[in-house]
């Protein structure tokens, strides 16, 4: 992969049947960043089962696969170069921490390619990742309408999709005017990497050209200084040594650092990456770091590392915008799930539900509602169990947003809106 192109982490929302997973697939196997041995490998599978010629779609299978049987998967499997940029795939699709992971520290994705099969049009997760999408800041969408070779290429099943998509985009206030419509089938190739033959009717851009013509986004390194601690190790001759991986702002050999909310810090002494000692670090950066006078148990994972003279904010309470994408019954005060936030785990309690929002209109749709359930969006009060380090989405939004787990599944996503410290 080539470090000297712009960097932009990409999500592949939609529906779980709609073909994402063939899609990365396709997009792998049509950037060369499958490498040729395991080509060969499905090719020679395929063939003896008398699939030739998709032996791309065996490569996501495999990946699948082996996912499933708990090997985890070199990273390198899920990046891909362009002309323009290199792209890491948030999470490979169909994983059910896919949310979390979108959502929380270094995965948070700038774009997303929303797949959409045309022979199924919207279903529920299609709004759902929509809606998810839109509340975690996701700049851009580029819509893929899927699946074209099944409704063989015709121009009125891709515009029949459009409109529906278009209607739900409006109805979550997300800018149609940014987004790219593009027919493809991911599983004959068509409009992913040239021009597909099939549909003669259209004539925009192709996947790789959308994905190439994204707007690079801009590192935050005008920002204050954050850094949440990911592991602390004790390394001969340095000392204690925080690792984890900046999210905004710069971290300077000679700086006066604080962790929060360990509430302690001092003065930035080296700071490592890639194994050779560097004077400065900056957004997207994987660094340990020696703080003077800081020992193995004063800090550890979850801390946020900032400026000492103004630490990250450690919030008593916080109100957050949420989105419940899944939950058995309903939601009411007291509830207390885990929240994901950063490398942050912490049990909180839902205080209160201040408002229900209209998902479809941004507006309020009730004010302190008894419960809220699958598919509400609110407004809710939040009172971590124990010290939490979060910011408000608008000031610093790598730090602002959220997941909440119980029972093994993601229940809902959500951004901090203010912070009320002790």
């Amino acid at each position: 992969m080539s470090e000297d192109k712009p960097h932009q982490n990409l999500a592949i929302i939609g529906h779980v049947d709609h073909g994402k997973s063939t899609l990365v697939g396709r997009l792998l196997y049509e950037t060369g960043s499958v490498p040729e041995h395991v080509i060969e490998q499905h090719k020679e599978e395929a063939e003896e089962k008398g699939k030739g010629g998709f032996e791309f779609a065996y490569v996501m299978d495999n990946l699948a696969e082996e996912r499933e049987r708990g090997v985890t998967i070199d990273i390198a499997h899920q990046e891909f170069d362009t002309d323009d940029y290199y792209f890491t795939i948030v999470d490979c699709p169909g994983h059910r921490d896919f949310v979390k992971n979108m959502i929380t520290g270094a995965s948070q994705a700038d774009n997303a390619v929303l797949v959409v099969a045309a022979d199924d049009g919207v279903a529920p997760q299609t709004q759902e990742h929509v809606f998810l999408a839109r509340t975690l800041g996701i700049n851009e969408l580029i819509i893929g309408v899927n699946k074209m070779d099944i409704v063989d290429y015709e121009e009125s099943k891709y515009k029949e999709v459009v409109s529906e998509v278009e209607d739900l985009l409006n109805q979550v206030q997300f800018g149609t005017e940014d987004a790219s419509f593009i027919p493809i089938s991911a599983f004959e190739g068509d409009n992913i990497a040239e021009e597909s033959e099939n549909t003669d009717w259209y004539d925009g851009e192709i996947l790789l050209e959308a994905l190439n013509g994204l707007e690079e986004p801009e590192p935050p390194t005008e920002a204050d200084l954050r850094l949440p601690i990911q592991d602390v190790y004790t390394i001969s001759g340095i000392g204690t040594v925080p690792v984890g991986r900046i999210e905004t702002g710069l971290l300077n050999t000679g700086d006066n650092v604080s962790f929060q909310p360990s509430d302690v810090g001092g003065e930035v002494k080296t700071i490592e990456m890639h194994h050779e000692e560097v004077p400065q670090a900056e957004p997207g950066d994987n660094v340990g770091f020696n703080v003077r006078g800081i020992g193995k148990d004063d800090i550890r994972r979850g801390d946020v590392c900032g400026p000492a003279d103004d630490p990250p904010s450690v919030a008593e309470t916080f109100q957050a915008q949420i989105v419940v994408m899944q939950h058995p019954s309903v939601i009411t005060d007291g509830y207390t799930p885990v929240f994901h936030a950063h490398t942050a785990q912490v049990a909180c309690t839902i205080e209160s539900i201040d408002k229900k929002m209209d998902p479809s209109s941004g507006e309020v749709a009730e004010e302190n509602p008894d419960f809220i359930q699958s598919g509400d969006a609110a407004v809710v009060t939040v009172r971590p169990q124990k010290p939490l380090s979060i910011e408000p989405s608008s000031e610093i939004p790598e730090l602002g947003s959220f997941a909440i787990r119980d029972m093994g599944q993601t229940i809902a996503a959500g951004k901090v809106l203010s912070v009320n410290e002790p």
